[in-house]
């Protein structure tokens, strides 16, 4: 019998962009995508696919799959689960090959939110035409989403993700969408839910009770002790709706180092060597800093200042560090550069251009390509409103095509 994995669903793209307040442009959504491709996740929820905005960036993306560059990460997007959102979902994203499908099952929602529109009998029936529909139109993976799971009757729970089940879905993802549930409740929910109807479980929570760390590694034991596979859904620097969904990094350092957590597997792919890159990347794209006492790469995650604690890890670091900060990428100099900077923006010139790509060891073979990448770098600022990063503009260099698409838009 093969043993269940853990496998990680990040949703930066998706729900950590609805965090209020705050927002990515689509080159810095792709960038999120090819580092979280870099540390290893599974997949990324990527985008709306019948948001129209998104449209440009979604299909630019999924080139960059066919190119080889965006693998073996998936792509998958969120839609509703209706047959129509499906259908013209495929219409302007048509190489899309994974999606979520989404639909509240508690007695409040149903009967709060949707108000008389749907019952309980027909929330079924609408999702299971939808499950069908994608796998109709040639979609390879379909998540069948509870929205509020955490406060569904487990009873009609258990018929619903039989019916997704019957219907074609990959997994079920269980959405404890208040982030109401405690470790000892998701456990028990997930392990029968996932007992009862044998089907991987994503795990989705958010942190309204400062909780989310902890219930996305009991929903996950759950369902790896009922014998299925889980995958957890995270957000880089725990962004997310209200308090945020479950940081990244906390999730691969909970199952690598937490007590009880050795003989759970964690997909093997995964690696904390691009956890620095991506999380001070995430706060610069976002605008929001990292906390200092952020697990793994908050700026006291690794300080000692208490006299004891100090000569302790002095003496052996094992005495007072779990683990290394080289594991998370850390620990080489960052260089600031403090005389004179040139930098490539929208009102750049030529000559300043080629000093910064000069500086980056990107070569042009003429003028007119390095005009062309110039002219798609003055987007790109004019697109992301701050500063390029380094590897922002290699990315617009090396893809050139593929950047113009992701800085078009057509309302």
């Amino acid at each position: 019998m093969v043993k269940p994995k853990i496998y990680l669903i990040d949703v930066t793209n998706r729900d950590g962009v609805q965090t209020s307040r705050i927002c990515l442009s689509k080159l810095q959504k792709t960038m999120i995508n090819l580092y979280l491709n870099e540390m290893g996740v599974f997949q990324s929820e990527f985008g709306f696919p019948l948001t129209r905005h998104e449209t440009n960036y979604l299909n630019a993306n999924l080139e960059l799959v066919k190119k080889g560059v965006l693998v073996p990460i998936r792509l998958g997007g969120w839609l509703r689960a209706t047959q129509d959102d499906v259908k013209n979902a495929l219409k302007l994203v048509p190489h899309l090959k994974h999606v979520n499908l989404s639909i509240s099952t508690s007695d409040q929602m149903i009967v709060h939110k949707f108000k008389g529109k749907l019952d309980h009998q027909s929330v079924i029936k609408e999702m299971a035409e939808a499950v069908k529909e994608a796998g109709h139109l040639g979609v390879e993976s379909v998540g069948v989403n509870a929205e509020d799971a955490s406060r569904t009757e487990i009873d009609y729970l258990v018929k619903f993700a039989q019916a997704a089940k019957a219907a074609g879905a990959s997994r079920i993802r269980y959405c404890d969408t208040l982030g109401c549930d405690t470790p000892f409740s998701i456990y028990a929910r997930i392990k029968l839910l996932a007992e009862a109807v044998n089907i991987p479980i994503e795990v989705h929570c958010h942190n309204d009770l400062g909780l989310v760390v902890a219930n996305s590694i009991a929903g996950a034991k759950a369902a790896n002790d009922a014998g299925c596979d889980a995958y957890i859904n995270t957000c880089v620097n725990g962004m997310g709706e209200r308090a945020g969904n479950a940081d990244l990094v906390s999730v691969i350092l909970a199952i690598k180092y937490g007590n009880d957590m050795k003989n759970y597997l964690l997909d093997d792919r995964v690696t904390l060597k691009t956890a620095w890159k991506i999380c001070k990347y995430a706060s610069y794209a976002f605008g929001v800093p990292i906390p200092i006492n952020q697990p793994g790469v908050g700026a006291n995650a690794f300080a000692h200042e208490s006299g004891i604690h100090a000569d302790g890890a002095l003496k052996d670091r094992r005495n007072y560090e779990l683990y290394d900060y080289e594991e998370l990428g850390r620990g080489e100099p960052e260089i600031i550069d403090t005389g004179r900077k040139i930098t490539a923006g929208e009102y750049s010139g030529i000559k300043g251009f080629r000093n910064v790509y000069d500086k980056l060891e990107v070569a042009f073979k003429d003028d007119s390509e390095a005009t062309e990448v110039l002219e798609l770098v003055r987007y790109a600022n004019v697109h992301n409103q701050k500063p390029l990063i380094d590897e922002e503009l290699k990315f617009v260099a090396k893809y050139p095509d593929i950047a113009r698409k992701i800085f078009t838009m057509t309302p």
